[in-house]
C-alpha cells in the first residue's frame, strides 16, 4: 500500500470532489451538501489508511512522490511527509469534515459554491504541508488564499469585502518576500528541493536577509505582533466555517513555514535573532491577552485569544536556540514538541470555540456578549460544551490546552526562569478573558426574551461539538500517540539546528 500516491489523493480528491458539488447547482443544495461530505469523508479515509502505514520511528520523508514538473528549471511535483506534516494534514482532513457538517443549515445561499470552496481549500492546505519542492509549496501557499478570500468575501458579514481584501493583501504582500528568498536559494543551489537547501552552506549576511524574508512572510500568516491586525477583522466577518478553518489550520501554515524554511535553512541567523522572536512572542502572549479581555464581540475575543496562543508556538520554536546554546538538547526537543502539540491542540480548541459562537449566532444573529446570558438554563447541553472548551482554552490540566503550554513553559524554564514566569503569566490572563466570557454568556439571567426562546443544540451540532471535545480530551489525557508521531522529526530538526552553516 505504501506505493499508492496517498498524498496526491489527499490533495486532489477534495479538489476533484468540488467539481460535482459545483455541478449540483443552486437548485439542489442538499445534493451539494452530501457530495461535499462524501468527498471530505473519502479524503479522511485515505488519510487514516496512510496513517496506518506510517513508520513512527523514522524521521525521513515518507509516501514520497516525485515527477518532473518544469524540467528546464529543475522543478518537481515532489511530495512527502514526516511526523510534523502528518499531524497537520490529519488536523486538516478532520477539520474539513466537521466544517462541512457544521455548515449544513448555517449556509443557505450558494450552498454548492461554498461547499466547493471548502473542498478546494482543504486540498490546497494539504498541498502546503505535503510539498517538498519549494516552488510547489509556494504555489499551494498562494493558491489557498483564493478559496478563503471567496469564503470571507461572499458568505461573510456586513464588512466582508473589507475583511477579505485586508486578509488577502497582508498575506500576499508578506509572501512576496518569501518568493524573493526562494529565487535567491534557487540561484545559489540550482534546485528547488527543500532538503538540499537545508544542507546548502550560506554566509551570515545571506542567512540574515533570507531569515527576515521568511519571518515576514510566515509571521503575517501566524499572525505575530505587529502584523496581526488582519486576523480579528477576518474572523469577525467570516462565516463560522471560514473562522474554524482559518483558526484551526491556516494559522498553522505560518508556523509550519518557519519549521521548514526559517529554522533549518538559516540556522545561524535564526539563532542570532531568536531573542527578537521570543520578545515578540511574549508580547503576543501577554499584551494580546489584555486586548482580548476588553472585547465586546465574542469572535473578536477568540480571535485575539488565537494570536496569544500562537505566541506560545513561536516561543517554543525559538526558545530552542537558547537551549542549544546551553547544550541542553532534551529541553530544546521539549520546546519544539510543545510548540507542535500546541499547534494541534489550538486547532481543535479554537475550532470548537468558533463553532460554539456559530451555534449561538445561528439562533440570535448577534455576536455581542451583552446580548446573551443564562444559556445554562435554556441550552444546558450547549453550556456543557461551551464551558469545557473554555476550560481547554485556559489550559486546564486534562485538556489538550494544558499539554503544549506546559511543555513550552518547562522548556522556557530551562532557558530562563524569568522567561518561564512571563510565559506562565498568560495562563492567568487567558483564564481571565475566557472565564469572563463564560460568566456573561453561560451564567446569570437571560438578557432578553429572545435568549429564553433559544433551542438547545440539535443532533448535528452535538456531533460536531462532541468530535471537537473528544480530540481535545484525548490529547489532554493521552498525548503519547501525538508525541510519538512527532518525535523522530522533531529530534532530527533539533540536531539540524545544532549545526552551524558558517
Amino acid at each position: 500500500m505504501t506505493h499508492w500516491p496517498f498524498l496526491s489523493l489527499l490533495i486532489w480528491v477534495p479538489i476533484a470532489g468540488a467539481v460535482p458539488v459545483l455541478l449540483a447547482g443552486d437548485r439542489r443544495p442538499q445534493l451539494a451538501r452530501w457530495l461535499a461530505l462524501l468527498a471530505a469523508l473519502l479524503t479522511l479515509a485515505v488519510n487514516l489508511a496512510m496513517l496506518s502505514g506510517f513508520d513512527y520511528h523514522s524521521a525521513t520523508m515518507q509516501f514520497v512522490e516525485s515527477k518532473p514538473w518544469i524540467p528546464m528549471l529543475h522543478v518537481h511535483y515532489a511530495l512527502g511527509v514526516d511526523g510534523i506534516a502528518m499531524a497537520l494534514i490529519l488536523l486538516t482532513t478532520i477539520t474539513t469534515v466537521l466544517v462541512i457538517i457544521g455548515a449544513w443549515q448555517a449556509i443557505n445561499s450558494r450552498v454548492h459554491q461554498y461547499m466547493a470552496a471548502m473542498l478546494v481549500l482543504s486540498g490546497f492546505m494539504t498541498g502546503v504541508f505535503a510539498a517538498t519542492d519549494a516552488l510547489l509549496f509556494y504555489v499551494f501557499f498562494e493558491a489557498q488564499l483564493i478559496p478563503m478570500f471567496l469564503i470571507i468575501g461572499v458568505w461573510g458579514g456586513p464588512r466582508r469585502v473589507y475583511a477579505a481584501l485586508k486578509f488577502f493583501l497582508y498575506t500576499f504582500l508578506g509572501s512576496i518576500f518569501m518568493l524573493l528568498g526562494l529565487i535567491y536559494l534557487y540561484l545559489k543551489s540550482g534546485t528547488f528541493d527543500m532538503a538540499a537547501w537545508q544542507a546548502l552552506p550560506l554566509g551570515m549576511n545571506a542567512q540574515t536577509w533570507l531569515f527576515f524574508a521568511f519571518l515576514l512572510a510566515f509571521a503575517v500568516k501566524i499572525p505575530m505582533v505587529p502584523v496581526h491586525t488582519w486576523l480579528p477583522d477576518a474572523h469577525v466577518e467570516a462565516p463560522t466555517g471560514g473562522s474554524v478553518v482559518l483558526a484551526a489550520v491556516m494559522l498553522k501554515i505560518g508556523a509550519y513555514g518557519l519549521i521548514r524554511f526559517a529554522l533549518p535553512v538559516t540556522p545561524d541567523a535564526a539563532q542570532h535573532y531568536a531573542w527578537l522572536v521570543v520578545a515578540l512572542s511574549l508580547i503576543a502572549v501577554i499584551y494580546i491577552g489584555y486586548v482580548a479581555l476588553v472585547q465586546e464581540d465574542m469572535k473578536k475575543l477568540v480571535a485575539y485569544s488565537s494570536i496569544a496562543h500562537m505566541g506560545f508556538v513561536t516561543l517554543g520554536l525559538f526558545i530552542v536556540f537558547m537551549l542549544i546554546r546551553a547544550h541542553d538538547g532534551d529541553a530544546a526537543q521539549l520546546g519544539l514538541q510543545g510548540a507542535m502539540v500546541q499547534m494541534i491542540s489550538h486547532g481543535f480548541v479554537s475550532g470548537a470555540l468558533f463553532t460554539s459562537i456559530g451555534v449561538m449566532y445561528d439562533r440570535l444573529h448577534t455576536r455581542l456578549i451583552k446580548d446573551y446570558g443564562g444559556l445554562a438554563r435554556v441550552m444546558p447541553w450547549f453550556a456543557v460544551f461551551m464551558v469545557f472548551f473554555a476550560m481547554a482554552n485556559t489550559g486546564l490540566p486534562g485538556t489538550s490546552g494544558f499539554v503544549g503550554e506546559f511543555m513550552v513553559i518547562l522548556a522556557s524554564f530551562a532557558a530562563s526562569p524569568w522567561l518561564a514566569l512571563l510565559a506562565a503569566f498568560t495562563l492567568v490572563i487567558g483564564a481571565g478573558y475566557t472565564l469572563w466570557l463564560v460568566k456573561r454568556v453561560v451564567w446569570g439571567t437571560p438578557a432578553s426574551s429572545k435568549v429564553e426562546a433559544m433551542p438547545d443544540i440539535n443532533a448535528r451540532e452535538a456531533l460536531v461539538l462532541a468530535a471537537f471535545a473528544a480530540f481535545t480530551l484525548l490529547i489532554g489525557i493521552w498525548p503519547e500517540p501525538l508525541v510519538k508521531l512527532l518525535d523522530p522529526a522533531v529530534n532530527q530538526l533539533v540536531q539540524t539546528l545544532g549545526h552551524s552553516k558558517l
